[in-house]
């Protein structure tokens, strides 16, 4: 049987590894000179391979259609893909946050382990060949596909040409035009896994550049007093908002949620970061308490250096409204309760996703409604496979987006 994979992606690479290695005859291609240009940037060039979770940890870190992706994940695991890696030379190794990546840190090496594998299986690999149209037969079934340069008959056609961010890898959204030719449906595209505006003009110019680690955030609809998502870990402030792996994580939730571009401009969505979570606030009223203490003939201004990052002073001092210039030692008791009520709730207001050139990845894409969640296959055209982002699936950061493209890949490539 002839296979035609459109899209030399992680999810395209492993459906014509797997379409291969069932004796079929598969070509793979790409419109890029080389393959995998998305894969080399993932986990900022080390290539985050996938999370040592259990599969159904999986499906909870995946909010966007995690359970359409049970058979799949079930299908090719992370044990798979360790595997699969190992036997191409590649050893592993686990990091924070059961992050798996290569012992080389280097994602080139990931990409070489692909491409030594479609070499051996003698899949025939064409660059630079954009597909303009998917061919289907009076029957409705896929039997072709036309590139720029040429006609090509095939049996079976698997589409994996990504979502819509980091369009310079050549992910332009380029699968959905093709799929929607077919008849498919194309659930709203919208960035994921992707910073955060926020209104706090002020806020971008003080703060920019301060890194946070282990501190907690909430994300709120304040219009409903309802809790949308909540984290720990690394964020970070930017020219614009905020980014970093917890606002990344939260964005995924956040672009799902009912109603959000008027709660946006709305001024309803909250970010409330804990700038203390390993203290309570009886905790951390004494150790402010000690701080003042030992700074007591200081200005209040002066007494915040062993508390805070040295960047973030001015801007509590403000939130706090305590006089910079008063001494410690006459800061009163209800000025030290909102000062600790700042520092457990720093609120800042989201105005706006980052747009989706910015975006790790794309929420939405092919409705799984139109898609066999066994095999992969169109609904709507036989023949025709989907795999990778294509789908209308998203997770959030930690390996989880990388294991679904190999996982759908895997799945599409064996059917």
């Amino acid at each position: 049987m002839k296979v035609v994979v459109i899209g030399g992606g992680p999810a395209g690479m492993m459906a014509a590894i797997s379409a291969s290695e069932k004796g079929n005859e598969v070509l793979l291609l790409e419109k890029n000179k080389s393959l995998g240009r998305k894969l080399l940037i993932t986990g900022k060039g080390r290539c985050n391979i996938t999370s040592s979770l259990t599969m159904d940890e999986f499906i909870k870190n995946t909010p966007g259609n995690g359970m359409f992706l049970y058979s799949a994940f079930n299908s090719f695991t992370n044990q798979d893909i360790i595997k699969f890696f190992k036997e191409q030379g590649l050893e592993v190794k686990e990091e924070r946050g059961n992050r798996i990546f290569p012992v080389t840190d280097k994602a080139q090496d990931v990409l070489k382990c692909f491409e030594r594998k479609l070499k051996e299986l003698k899949v025939k690999t064409f660059y630079e060949s954009p597909v303009t149209e998917i061919l289907i037969d009076n029957e409705n079934k896929v039997c072709g596909v036309k590139t720029t340069k040429e006609k090509i008959n095939a049996d079976k056609v698997i589409l994996a040409t990504g979502g819509k961010s980091y369009p310079l890898t050549g992910s332009t959204g380029d699968g959905y035009k093709l799929a929607q030719k077919l008849g498919h449906t194309i659930t709203p595209i919208k960035p994921s896994l992707v910073p955060l505006e926020t209104y706090e003009q002020n806020l971008h110019k003080e703060l920019q550049g301060l890194s946070l680690k282990n501190v907690k955030i909430k994300i709120l609809d304040i219009s409903k007093n309802k809790e949308i998502y909540e984290d720990f870990g690394e964020m970070l402030f930017t020219h614009f908002g905020v980014s970093g792996p917890i606002i990344l994580s939260g964005s995924a939730h956040l672009v799902r949620y009912k109603n959000i571009d008027t709660l946006l401009k709305n001024k309803q969505i909250k970010l409330a970061i804990d700038l203390k979570p390993a203290l309570t606030e009886e905790k951390l009223n004494e150790r402010i308490l000690r701080d003042f203490n030992e700074f007591k003939n200081k200005n209040f201004k002066n007494s915040l250096d062993k508390l805070l990052p040295q960047k973030l002073i001015n801007t509590i001092i403000e939130y706090s409204k305590i006089d910079p210039e008063k001494q410690v030692n006459s800061i009163t008791k209800q000025e030290r309760k909102h000062l600790i009520q700042i520092l457990k709730n720093f609120e800042i207001t989201i105005k706006d996703f980052r747009k989706i050139e910015d975006a790790i990845i794309t929420s939405g894409g092919i409705n799984i409604k139109e898609v066999n969640p066994k095999t992969m296959e169109s609904k709507k055209v036989k023949g025709l496979y989907f795999a990778g982002e294509i789908l209308d699936v998203d997770s959030y950061t930690g390996g989880f987006n990388l294991q679904i493209a190999y996982s759908t890949g895997y799945v599409a490539g064996n059917h």
